[in-house]
Formats: structure tokens, C-alpha cells, sequence
């Protein structure tokens, strides 16, 4: 039994203002579950629990934290200087994606308001326009969210 079912069961049991009958389903697969609602004529193995039946419930051992193995003395090792200069190389690479990014964006942005402004003969009903309109506003959104994770990844920078 999981911590859900548990949860669900004993905040059931915790009502203690509530008069409804509890239900204890057993699936084909074994599975147990708890409920408030009659079972209908499908299910089967569904049995009404009274009040006076205890119910066990089992909490969940905590787990272990899993080791942490330390890193092999054969592992290659970067010395401080040579890491450094990777961190500035990828620094410069993001640099140059959030610059190309952000002029993507910016045309984006300016092929939206030209295409907003634009208003064709035979769009009548506003949902051809708002359907014209959408694979602008697709491409806006995907280059704001690209310059926004490049910016995320930059602050993540040492």
C-alpha cells in the first residue's frame, strides 16, 4: 500500500463528522483501494468496512541516503587554469547564442506587428485572423523562452 492510499484512508477516518460508508475494492492486479462511493455493479470484490473494523496502516520506512562514492584516484583531473578557459569559452559560446537569440526575437517580435496590422478582405470572421496570426505569435514565444533559458544558464555560471 502506498502513502497516498494510506493518507486517503486515515483522512477518512479523521472525519469524524462523516457518516459515510467506507468501501475496501480489491482489483483483478491485486490492488487495494479505498473509497466513499458504492461500488456499481461492475466491480467486484468491494466490501463495506464498519466502523468498528480496525484498519492498519504501515508508514513508509525513510530512505537510505544513497552513498556517495568518491570519485576513482584513476579519474582525469582538470587543473584550474584549463578549467577556467572552458568556462570562459562556454561563457562566450552562450554569450553569442543569447546575441543571436535576441535578434531572432526581435524580428520575430517586428513579423507579428506586421502581420497584426495587416487586415485581409476575406477574414471576415475573426478566427481566420486570430488563426493567421498564431504561428507569429508561436515563434515570439519560442525565442522568448530560448533567450530566457540561455539567461538561466549564464547565471549559472561561475
Amino acid at each position: 500500500m502506498n502513502r497516498l492510499h494510506v493518507l486517503i484512508l486515515l483522512g477518512l477516518f479523521m472525519a469524524g463528522t462523516a457518516q459515510a460508508d467506507i468501501y475496501k475494492c480489491t482489483d483483478d492486479a491485486g490492488h487495494v483501494t479505498y473509497t466513499n462511493d458504492k461500488p456499481g455493479p461492475g466491480q467486484k470484490n468491494c466490501t463495506l468496512m464498519s466502523r468498528e473494523q480496525s484498519v492498519s496502516t504501515v508508514t513508509m520506512p525513510k530512505r537510505a541516503p544513497a552513498a556517495s562514492t568518491p570519485t576513482p584516484s584513476s579519474f582525469p583531473k582538470v587543473d584550474g587554469d584549463t578549467q577556467r578557459a572552458r568556462d570562459n569559452d562556454r561563457r562566450k559560446i552562450l554569450e553569442t547564442e543569447l546575441s543571436n537569440e535576441e535578434k531572432l526575437l526581435d524580428e520575430a517580435k517586428k513579423a507579428l506587428a506586421e502581420q497584426e496590422s495587416i487586415r485581409n478582405g476575406d477574414e471576415k470572421n475573426y478566427q481566420r485572423v486570430l488563426d493567421r496570426l498564431q504561428p507569429f505569435k508561436d515563434k515570439v514565444a519560442l525565442h522568448e523562452r530560448n533567450t530566457e533559458a540561455i539567461r538561466k544558464e549564464i547565471g549559472n555560471l561561475r
